[in-house]
């Protein structure tokens, strides 16, 4: 028996449904009901959110937010391998757990969902930045989700809360700390999942800001920071002269040099310039 539900450890369920990470869809297993308990709380207090999660996979992480609270837990999983395994989830939670045999990219979750809505997953690996593109980038701010609890290579984790200075800074720390608190909460080794993966893992807390640090139109800013970024080692005067003619000058305007790079300019500069940009 397991320590947190009356469901059988993580490794007879897979043993039972013949279950086998498969690499096309990014799944590495998280089979330690410790740790996947752990993710959760590193979610904060569930007790009053439904939350949605992603690539459940055999419901290790289903178990630990089901057993830390969660009012209610979409999980979105698209391989139908795993839902014999889901569904025993489901009737030991009576009414708590929906799952979707649904491909999370293709599916609005809101249809499920009552606000307020956290997300956490250990979020499959070929998917999981561009899921989270989306997460930060919708029409209208604040999003459906209060926070984001998310799982990605370390090396991911690392861009998406670098800060300027170094290589790892760069559009995704932009996006996320534009209008987000980003941190790392955990690490994982790779002997962790099953399959053990190449690479270390970590876990990311993201909790939505009501409004952006720093005024700007977003399109404005994602075309700025793509610009830049798109040639990191080149100075801004370089990278920057398709957006306009007297970019130089622009730069200038706004405080920063032209002969900067785009590694060296935080967010609020990059803010300053698109608005001068916009305007």
């Amino acid at each position: 028996m397991s320590a947190i539900d009356g469901l059988p450890p993580l490794r007879a369920v897979i043993a039972a449904h013949g279950l086998s990470a498969k690499k096309a869809l990014g799944q590495n297993f998280l089979l330690d009901l410790n740790l996947t308990a752990k993710i959760a709380r590193a979610a904060g207090d569930l007790s009053g959110a439904d939350v949605l999660e992603i690539g459940p996979g055999p419901g290790g992480l289903t178990r630990g937010l089901l057993a830390e609270g969660a009012r209610h837990v979409l999980a979105v999983e698209k391989d139908a391998r795993c839902l014999p395994a889901l569904a025993e989830i489901t009737a030991a939670w009576p009414g708590r757990l929906t799952v979707l045999n649904a491909d999370a990219l293709e599916i609005d979750p809101l249809a499920h969902l009552r606000p307020p809505v956290k997300v956490v997953a250990n979020l499959p690996y070929n998917v999981g930045t561009e899921l989270l593109v989306r997460w930060l980038t919708p029409p209208d701010w604040p999003p459906f989700w209060q926070s984001l609890t998310l799982m990605f290579q370390r090396e991911v984790a690392e861009r998406i809360t670098a800060q300027p200075g170094g290589k790892a800074y760069g559009r995704l720390a932009i996006l996320a700390q534009w209008r987000c608190e980003a941190r790392i909460v955990m690490r994982l080794p790779p002997e962790a999942f099953t399959p053990a993966p190449k690479v270390e893992s970590a876990v990311v807390h993201l909790t939505a800001l009501p409004a952006p640090r720093f005024p700007a139109d977003p399109a404005v800013l994602e075309r700025v920071v793509a610009a830049a970024f798109n040639q990191r080692r080149k100075m801004l005067r370089a990278s920057l002269k398709g957006l306009a003619p007297d970019i130089e000058d622009r730069l200038r305007a706004v405080g920063i040099a032209p002969t900067e790079r785009a590694e060296q300019v935080p967010i609020e500069g990059f803010c300053a310039l698109a608005r001068a940009l916009a305007g």
